[in-house]
């Protein structure tokens, strides 16, 4: 163990979905190392348009999927019969207990619930087959739209045929942008009847988009524009037809409306977009057909260019604001991004480094001091001994040794768990896990030495004699084995005790919190089941260091959280108000800015 005069720190940090946060795992997204992932089709449905990459909404959305797949692989492993996966300790009988972790009570033998936030708007991914007209035909996992029925009055020669796609346009993204290519073309004329554009869910499929209310089009065979009338205006970018690409994009800060033929931008073709629109495409001649491309592929058209303009807009409005009226007494940007540190690394207890750090300020102002003569005053950082109990309690969690934590809690702040049940309940869960982590190790550590295979496994075809250590293997092996099934019994033990502690709480939270953490001894090593894995993270220990050290400071009479988080905070909460209705938030994000930081590397 690292001795009080130096700080704890987390061995690992996970990126959060920007809200308010509570504690500085607010700080978690500081320590993203990769960007975020450039591919498109990813092989389960999910795809990520090139533009959107690295975008608030886009993260949104992934981690929405992934949490949505999780729930769906749970639903779909086997269990017994039983509701929900419950799997009773009778129909574990006959299981030995190296082979499988069972308690005396029932088990959940699923990976633990998994929450997703619906509010994340989807991106669309196809045409929709139920919301077209029924002379359309959708081909191609529905990127593709036929008109496959054939004309037989003078009345249907006049109705177009339309179809929208299976999500709405997200207002979220900022921007959003598809594309359509033409395949073929009707054999009776030249010209084309293909339309494209947007339009809300309520409007007629018998109509090219634009000629209704709630739609807007760009129609291929006079090159005009369409917004909710049947009288167009003329377009820069003229007619087109078979073999063109024509794309449709849409500016939800601006409100404006643009389209691309064959890779060019053309003017703005309609201001103050509102709605919920669905990309839409319509026609009226038999064998017209066309091919969208919702981001599954890259685009003609430089659209990741034009996105990053409109993001360099944002920054540079940032960038001249002015922090020095923002803050009182005024002070430069530079000297409060120091002193909002300073007050971080003392409200958390990493005193020594914030003392060393004070040095590090003062050292830098004197060296830049034009008058020598000029005195710089120093930055004084008191020793706080509540910092360094906190600090203390701090470094034990952050190494696993969670009762060890409990036991300075109790001895330096006697009544902070009294008064905080939910702390308390967190840290007991934590121990637990702690225990099947460290059996976990254990188990994988005896099963490398008898390479993969239990140590009375192990075939004794060397005599003694031949070579000694031969007994000092075995030994060892059952010694391992020996220690693993001790801490596998205390950590039974101590599960049984946590589960009738709590046995009697009505909480939903605290049910579905203890059904999470004892489906872990469903599985021999859950350190490799992916479902569970992530509970034994030591991500984890993070969280609860910080709620039990901002229950310590409030306890203190002393602010819960820094004024650095308290910044952070507000922003991601500003961002988010900011990206409602596709507002600037929406192009701009903590990460963004961030990844623009030089990266330094290592000693």
């Amino acid at each position: 163990m690292a001795n009080s005069g130096s700080d704890g720190g987390a061995d690992s940090f996970q990126t959060r979905a920007p809200q308010s946060p509570q504690f500085s795992r607010a700080f978690e997204g500081l320590m993203h190392n990769g960007s975020a992932d450039s591919s498109r089709a990813q092989g389960n449905g999910f795809f990520t348009p090139s533009y959107l990459n690295g975008s608030n909404y886009i993260q949104k959305l992934k981690d929405s999927h992934r949490a949505r797949q999780a729930q769906k692989e749970i639903q779909q492993q086997p269990n017994s019969g039983l509701p929900a996966g419950i799997t009773t300790t009778a129909s574990l009988a006959n299981k030995t207990p190296a082979s499988h972790l069972g308690m005396t009570y029932d088990l959940i033998e699923r990976a633990p619930a998994v929450e997703y936030d619906e509010s994340v708007a989807p991106l669309p991914a196809k045409w929709n087959k139920d919301d077209k007209h029924s002379s359309l035909e959708v081909l191609a996992n529905g990127r593709e739209v036929k008109y496959a029925a054939s004309r037989t009055t003078r009345e249907a020669e006049h109705e177009t045929c339309a179809i929208r796609a299976d999500h709405p346009m997200p207002w979220q993204a900022g921007i959003y942008y598809f594309e359509v290519t033409l395949l073929s073309r009707s054999p009776r004329r030249e010209e084309t009847t293909v339309c494209i554009g947007f339009s809300g869910k309520n409007v007629a499929l018998t109509r090219p988009p634009g000629w209704e209310p709630e739609s807007w089009g760009y129609h291929g065979d006079d090159g005009d524009v369409y917004a909710g009338q049947n009288v167009g205006k003329t377009y820069d970018g003229a007619s087109f037809g078979p073999q063109d690409i024509v794309g449709c994009g849409v500016n939800f800060r601006t409100r404006e409306a643009f389209f691309t033929k064959n890779g060019k931008n053309y003017k703005t073709a309609f201001r103050d977009i509102k709605g919920d629109l669905y990309p839409s495409v319509g026609m009226k001649k038999p064998g017209e057909h066309i091919r969208v491309n919702f981001g599954q592929e890259p685009f003609v058209f430089s659209i990741d260019a034009m996105v990053k303009r409109e993001q360099a807009k944002i920054r540079t409005a940032i960038n001249q604001t002015s922090v020095e009226r923002l803050v009182s007494p005024q002070m430069g940007e530079t000297e409060l991004i120091q002193q909002l540190v300073l007050q971080f690394l003392q409200h958390d207890g990493y005193v020594e480094t914030a003392r060393a750090f004070a040095e590090e300020i003062h050292d830098e102002k004197k060296a830049l001091q034009i008058d020598p003569q000029t005195p710089v005053p120093g930055i004084n950082i008191k020793d706080d001994e509540d910092a360094h109990h906190r600090q203390r309690i701090r470094r034990a969690i952050l190494e696993g040794e969670i009762e060890k934590a409990v036991k300075y809690t109790y001895t330096y702040y006697p009544r902070v768990l009294e008064g905080n049940d939910d702390v308390y309940f967190k840290l007991r869960c934590r121990t637990f896990i702690e225990m099947v982590r460290k059996s976990a190790e254990l188990g994988a550590q005896n099963a490398k030495k008898s390479n993969g295979r239990p140590v009375d496994e192990i075939p004794h075809t060397m005599d003694v004699d031949e070579n000694a250590s031969s007994d000092k293997m075995e030994e060892d092996g059952l010694e391992a084995q020996t220690e693993q099934d001790d801490l596998l019994a205390k950590t039974i033990e101590y599960g049984q005790k946590l589960q009738a502690e709590f046995k009697d709480d009505t909480r939903r939270r605290v049910k579905r919190t203890l059904s999470e953490v004892f489906s872990l001894l469903a599985y021999p090593n859950p350190l490799q089941v992916k479902e569970v894995a992530p509970l034994l993270d030591k991500k984890g220990r993070v969280a609860v260091a910080e709620e039990l050290n901002s229950a310590i400071l409030s306890s203190l009479g002393k602010s819960s959280r820094s004024a650095l988080e308290n910044l952070y905070g507000q922003t991601s909460v500003l961002l988010d108000y900011l990206r409602e209705d596709g507002g600037p938030g929406s192009l701009i994000s903590i990460q963004s800015i961030i990844d623009e930081v030089p990266k330094v590397s290592p000693l």
